[in-house]
């Protein structure tokens, strides 16, 4: 990576030391043998870790700065989300202080106002969303940044509790919809086609797995709470996956693909 150039111990102690700052991974020294370096806690760059997706974000950036010249043939997603209220409310987060937001809902002309604990936030499907809890009755609330109105750091100050555990929080989960009411379902899903593969390469949850093999299909398994937006997936991929278990899941798919098609229709009578 050096290009053949030697590097002095002190610009590459500055170096190491700096990806531990940044990405939280220390490089350590196997001594015995020929000084071999390797990564001390590999754990940090598994799939679904804030250091993976640094690491990854900046590889693909440093990709795309290597290669302006082809600004008009390379094209991203946008994220429509306030960088400025995902500043203050990670600064918040920082100092464990109170923040104060206005929002409005989709389906409401009111603008409402909350002052949360901020937890955490979290990135899907495009849409930052953040995860608070109200101090008074400690209710966990999630709110999409792009319905923020304004965010106002305040000066009090609030402990986190010290069991909750972000992962541990969404396990259960596909995306971002929880404690809904919807119970955990051991769902398997036939994936037919090209998306017995996508699916492969980019399971849809950490708990996927294989279960059967046919000629032109790949049984997948998943813990989960089949939730509103873990079925808007599977209604988007169409005819290319099949819920096999369990039933009620099965037919709730049927009853929106059902419900699509009599739109389709209407339109055709209208």
């Amino acid at each position: 990576m050096s290009g053949g150039v030697t590097m002095a111990r002190s610009s590459f102690n500055r170096r190491k030391d700096a990806i531990e700052d940044i990405f939280g991974i220390y490089i350590d020294c196997e001594r015995v043998g020929g000084y071999k370096y390797y990564i001390g806690n590999p754990e940090a760059l598994d799939e679904d870790t804030l250091q993976n997706w640094m690491f990854s974000t900046l590889s693909v950036n440093n990709i795309i700065s290597e290669s302006r010249s082809l600004h008009d043939r390379i094209m991203l997603e946008s994220i429509p989300s306030s960088c400025e209220c995902l500043r203050m409310v990670i600064d918040a987060m920082k100092k464990n202080v109170l923040i104060c937001f206005t929002y409005q809902k989709y389906s409401s002309s009111t603008v409402k106002e909350a002052v949360v604990e901020p937890y955490l936030v979290k990135l899907f499907h495009r849409r930052w969303y953040l995860i608070c809890r109200y101090p008074e009755t400690k209710e966990f609330r999630t709110f999409s940044f792009d319905r923020m109105l304004s965010v106002e750091p305040t000066s009090i100050r609030f402990k986190m509790d010290e069991c909750f555990d972000a992962n541990q929080y969404f396990n259960e989960c596909f995306g971002i919809v929880k404690d809904d009411g919807t119970p955990l379902e051991h769902v398997v899903l036939r994936a037919y086609q090209n998306e017995q593969y996508y699916l492969r390469d980019l399971p849809m949850h950490h708990s996927q797995k294989v279960v059967k093999r046919g000629e032109d299909f790949i049984d997948y398994e998943y813990d989960l709470c089949p939730t509103l937006d873990f079925l808007g997936y599977l209604l988007s991929r169409g005819s290319y996956v099949q819920v096999l278990e369990p039933q009620w899941v099965a037919d709730k798919i049927k009853e929106m693909h059902f419900d699509a098609m009599k739109r389709y229709e209407k339109e055709e009578n209208s």
